[in-house]
């Protein structure tokens, strides 16, 4: 799936949000090696770079236009293209750092321990993932694909909730750390605009599900997720959406 920066970062301050809560949640003081995989465009990483100016930071990421807004901004950090699942890095990391990024991911089951072993004894490894799964803003994608002429192109990416429930990752997890963390947000982001929903899932989650479609298709299943998102998403007396959204925190001692 192809990625453009601008569409994502449109939201930016909703987006930055679930770094600074996980990152407040890490309590390494001077790691010297932080890695963040799945950095996108890098805005969550500069942050890393501001709480620890003398770490080593390496970013990998599997998306070349997002590297390379990223490189743009911060050339100081070590941006790397590339696939999480076969990241083996030269020496184990303090903190392994990953936002928004393992849901796209399967096998959790066994890339969490995978990516634990990369961390140091007492290094910390910390994960944010989206939970909002089943909430309107992506289940409608599921049902306009289900619904429409286009279903055969579709149906084949509908797949069970990549981000499990907390007591999948504890039972995973637990009994290979020295301490684990694990917590949900629902975040009631206000956005504005005329379709503000459907704007920041195409940002992320909804662009695959657009590019195995032709036109007029593409644009025909597009205006129908609008059209339903605009009414589970009512807009306030003032023009703004309130849009609740899950996401799912885990830190882990190593």
């Amino acid at each position: 799936m192809s990625w453009d920066p601008r569409q994502y970062l449109a939201f930016a301050g909703h987006r930055l949000r679930p770094v600074l809560d996980l990152l407040a949640r890490i309590p390494a003081e001077d790691p010297s090696f932080v890695a963040d995989l799945g950095c996108g465009a890098g805005n969550g990483t500069k942050i890393l770079r501001e709480t620890w100016p003398n770490a080593r930071i390496a970013a990998v990421d599997s998306s070349p236009e997002m590297l390379e807004r990223a490189r743009q901004e911060s050339p100081d950090i070590e941006w790397t293209e590339g696939d999480i699942t076969k990241w083996d890095p030269d020496t184990k990391v303090d903190v392994l750092f990953s936002n928004a990024a393992m849901h796209w991911l399967d096998h959790h089951e066994t890339l969490f321990p995978a990516l634990l072993g990369h961390v140091k004894p007492g290094g910390y490894f910390a994960v944010q993932m989206p939970a909002n799964f089943r909430e309107p803003s992506h289940s409608l994608i599921e049902e306009v694909a289900l619904d429409g002429p286009w279903r055969a192109a579709i149906e084949p990416l509908i797949k069970d909730p990549p981000t499990k429930e907390p007591g999948f990752y504890y039972e995973l997890l637990a009994p290979r750390v020295q301490d684990l963390d694990i917590w949900k947000i629902q975040y009631q982001q206000i956005v504005e605009g005329y379709d503000p929903v459907a704007e920041f899932t195409k940002g992320s989650w909804l662009p695959q599900f657009l590019e195995p479609l032709e036109e007029p298709q593409r644009s025909d299943f597009e205006a129908e997720y609008r059209r339903r998102l605009r009414e589970a998403y009512p807009k306030q007396a003032d023009g703004k959406t309130i849009f609740p959204f899950h996401r799912l925190f885990i830190v882990a001692k190593a």
